[in-house]
């Protein structure tokens, strides 16, 4: 058998037969755009700026990856991910990852600025609520800092009713340290001894 035959024309549809395929293998853009490359084995991230994605609400993942590849998230190396997926195999690989176990693990704490801007969307322990709002107990705070000032600057967007932006925007440099810092002592993994 040729290697041409796993060519840019169709490519191999074996590498597209399910969800976790796409993940490990990249789909149709080959290896180096494999999801695991970046987001780790089991879905966890690399506890910094790549998200953990497993357990996810497969909506919401979906949703993510249209947004990266129609540009309203803004990121070079995913638009050049999804832009290769067609809409089934992004579906597929949403579907992957929300099946997958979460790699957080929320804690009782809550600080009262989390209860009073966040709690009401992403759940009163960042356990998400649905496609609109993700789980945010288990993802880092460098990356919820990232993302809340990629709110802030307008580079993210998809916010149909604007309450991330209006929120974002709302929050000065330091409360969105604290925020950040809460993720951490409040919503990381419990640690195993």
């Amino acid at each position: 058998m040729s290697l041409a035959s796993c060519g840019a024309e169709g490519g191999n549809p074996a590498f597209r037969a399910s969800g976790e395929v796409i993940a490990f293998s990249g789909g149709e853009g080959g290896a180096s755009h494999a999801c695991a490359t970046c987001h780790g084995l089991k879905g966890e991230g690399d506890g910094r700026l790549t998200p953990r994605l497993a357990g996810l609400d497969d909506g919401y993942l979906h949703r993510q990856m249209d947004d990266y590849a129609n540009g309203r998230r803004q990121n070079p190396a995913m638009r050049a991910v999804v832009r290769r997926l067609s809409g089934e195999d992004r579906a597929k690989v949403a579907a992957y990852y929300a099946a997958l176990p979460p790699t957080g693990t929320a804690l009782a704490g809550i600080s009262p600025l989390y209860r009073e801007r966040c709690s009401g969307c992403h759940g009163a322990a960042g356990e998400g609520r649905d496609a609109a709002n993700p789980r945010l107990a288990g993802q880092s705070p460098a990356y919820i800092a990232a993302q809340l000032e990629a709110w802030r600057s307008g580079k993210r967007r998809g916010d149909g009713m604007g309450e991330m932006l209006a929120i974002s925007r709302a929050l000065t440099p330091a409360e969105v340290d604290l925020l950040a810092s809460h993720a951490e002592a409040a919503l990381q993994p419990a640690r195993r001894p």
